[in-house]
């Protein structure tokens, strides 16, 4: 596998002190965080280029990059709505009072000390444009995600128009093409078209969350269906695959906030990697991975899990045995924390994250839990 970076190893002291931080975080009291270490050979500044993401500037820095929101003295609300960090900027690391700042400490204070002023980092509410302003993490690893349906929640999908008829002499369905949709639809009059797929199981649970989706086009109502016509007649505006009778329709979302601002979870979040977008066996670095928990278990955009792999069973090589050597004891070993998941969408329970740092595969069943 490639592509791997090997995040740093947390303390037991570390974790205790992580969940007093972000208590104090949660509630807007501006201080040093003392789990939020910064890195012992951090610079005293950067100056920001094009190409940079937030995270990358806050691993130059900081042990664990999701501690950006504690070393600028952020709240929820900041964090919520943030604002822009541009390249030409400069941060410094402020080392009196450990802090990353936009001014340079000693510059305008009385007495040599820098003014007590709360800047907060300022990041893009979307796609990297003419600004050029500094996304969280690389954008092109998430785009197709953000606006395509590729997980598509179990109660949304019974209520979904579907594709019930298309022109007879049509075998394959180009921009253009007439297509006769069955269904309620809602008030809305564009939508995207995708293919439901294998079920999403809670590995927890063993109850169906989602269905993953294939994304095949866009289509758009010509005219809805009248007294004695049972479908509403539509048109393919776009078209990436085969589209065809079955096929589900969903409104087109709104384009999304994209206040991606890494931060812990507001509470506690036990959660299991269901799926690989990939479907490939295992995921890297910046390859996107469901999970089995969303906003209804406490996720939020932006917010950071870390990775583990499951304790694994041996036997104790050492222990007694019986008759022709069967039996022993065998050990339980514990979780492996071996990265970062970066959560950028959220559904009510089921979340898309972008891995980050991550020292071996990830696998689904892996837990993704609360920074602690």
């Amino acid at each position: 596998m490639k592509n791997f970076s090997t995040g740093a190893a947390w303390s037991l002291a570390a974790r205790g002190a992580a969940a007093a931080a972000f208590a104090c975080l949660a509630a807007g009291q501006v201080q040093a965080a003392t789990n939020c270490t910064f890195r012992p050979n951090a610079p005293d500044q950067h100056l920001v280029v094009k190409g940079d993401t937030l995270w990358d500037i806050s691993g130059a820095f900081l042990e664990h990059p999701w501690c950006w929101p504690q070393v600028w003295g952020m709240n929820r609300d900041e964090i919520r709505n943030p604002h822009w960090i541009y390249p030409g900027q400069v941060i410094y690391f402020d080392r009196a009072r450990g802090r990353l700042t936009l001014t340079r400490p000693g510059a305008g204070g009385a007495g040599g000390q820098p003014p007590l002023v709360r800047l907060s980092p300022q990041l893009r509410t979307e796609a990297l444009g003419p600004d050029g302003a500094v996304p969280a993490i690389p954008p092109g690893a998430i785009e197709p995600f953000l606006t395509q349906p590729l997980v598509v929640e179990a109660d949304a999908l019974a209520a979904t128009p579907r594709i019930a008829a298309v022109p007879e002499d049509r075998v394959y369905l180009a921009d253009g093409d007439r297509i006769y949709v069955r269904g309620a639809l809602q008030g809305a009059t564009n939508f995207q078209v995708f293919r439901p797929g294998k079920a999403l199981v809670d590995p927890d649970t063993g109850k169906v969350l989602a269905h993953e989706a294939a994304y095949v086009g866009d289509a758009r109502l010509v005219a809805a269906a009248k007294p004695g016509v049972d479908v509403h007649s539509f048109v393919v505006t776009r078209s990436v695959q085969e589209m065809g009778v079955g096929d589900r329709l969903l409104p087109t979302p709104p384009t999304p906030l994209r206040n991606y601002v890494p931060h812990a979870p507001d509470k506690p979040v036990a959660a299991r990697v269901m799926s690989i977008a990939s479907e490939a066996t295992y995921a890297s670095q910046y390859q996107v991975v469901t999970v089995n928990r969303g906003a209804l278990d406490g996720l939020d955009v932006g917010a950071v899990l870390q990775l583990y792999h499951a304790g694994r069973t041996v036997q104790d090589p050492g222990a007694p045995r019986g008759l022709f050597g069967l039996g022993g004891t065998r050990l339980r070993l514990p979780e492996e924390r071996y990265g970062e998941l970066f959560v950028f969408r959220v559904f009510g329970r089921v979340s898309y994250g972008l891995v980050m740092q991550v020292s071996t595969p990830v696998q689904v069943g892996d837990a993704a839990t609360s920074p602690e």
